[in-house]
């Protein structure tokens, strides 16, 4: 009975972890999805223009990568 109810809960729990990580998976995607529309959006002249906003998008992603490493 006792492993029934331990089971239910651990399903449970697992159900809601799954939830989370697919909620926090999709946040991310939005906030880069919206720099690079940022990008598209501002018609940047010639490659080089672009290769900056790219870049500097790059950089913002390795930065959050290494405070993320760092805790």
């Amino acid at each position: 009975m006792v492993e029934i109810k331990d089971q239910a809960l651990l399903k449970e729990i697992q159900a809601k972890l799954d939830r989370k990580m697919r909620e926090n998976e999709i946040a991310v995607l939005e906030y880069w999805k919206e720099q690079l529309d940022r990008v598209v959006f501002m018609k940047p002249e010639g490659i080089a223009s672009l290769q900056v906003h790219i870049k500097r998008i790059a950089e913002m992603m390795s930065n959050r990568v290494k405070i993320l490493k760092r805790n």
